[in-house]
């Protein structure tokens, strides 16, 4: 079995090729903020200025804090690209362009593409890959040169905002829905019937995964199954 090889996938409508990169990183991050604030103060607690009185909480050893939100969670890469063994005429460039793409606008869709990172197997949880997002910040360190000034090798530092569906997250948070692992030979019809008892219901998965092609399931995805209508 070949070494996997993490793979950025534009998504549609974008019409560029996926980058498959010759070389792993060998570290990533995730980052993920979670927003806490002090509560609001009870209501009439005010002072003479007409400001919010600040609630007294001097016999506690820190404030209560409630839930502010979720942040988005950012995926940074450090990605290592070489081709100092093409010849003479060998520019990294020609690399790392097919990411500089992935942060210019498309006239498909008049923005740069959502992308989705992969690596492996789908990890525990989807805690990171299969990764959607889009690149926030894109750094270039060209480390060497052949004689005529074209760089052979490079580092990048490509960092990725998580980019969610609103109406697709909140089916996922609801406690109703599963979920479905695309498995050879399946199709929405048939994994409508053994789920809902009813292959009509695959128009009802398609709308849930954005599915624009019925009959082109990718092996290995996974399908948001919402409550039956």
């Amino acid at each position: 079995m070949g070494l996997e090889k993490l793979t950025i996938t534009p998504l549609p409508p974008s019409q560029l090729a996926a980058v498959k990169v010759r070389f792993n990183p060998n570290s990533y991050s995730i980052t993920k903020p979670v927003s806490w604030r002090p509560p609001d103060p009870p209501p009439g607690a005010t002072v003479a200025a007409g400001c919010p009185a600040p609630p007294n909480y001097r016999d506690l050893d820190a404030p209560p804090i409630v839930f502010g939100g979720g942040g988005a969670r950012t995926l940074n890469l450090q990605l290592f690209f070489d081709v100092t063994e093409g010849g003479p005429d060998a520019d990294v460039r020609t690399e790392t362009n097919k990411i500089v793409a992935l942060t210019r606008i498309e006239r498909t869709q008049a923005q740069p593409p959502v992308c989705r990172i992969t690596w492996g197997k789908e990890a525990p949880g989807n805690m990171d890959f299969p990764f959607d997002g889009v690149v926030s910040n894109l750094t270039q360190n060209f480390v060497l040169f052949h004689a005529g000034g074209q760089p052979v090798r490079a580092n990048l530092t490509v960092v990725f905002n998580e980019y969610i569906k609103p109406v697709k997250n909140k089916q996922e948070t609801d406690p109703d829905l599963t979920t479905y692992l695309v498995k050879r030979s399946d199709t929405l019809s048939a994994i409508a019937t053994a789920l809902y008892g009813d292959p009509a219901q695959w128009r009802t998965i398609a709308a849930a995964n954005d599915i624009d092609d019925p009959r082109r399931l990718q092996i290995g995805t996974r399908l948001t199954i919402p409550k039956s209508t």
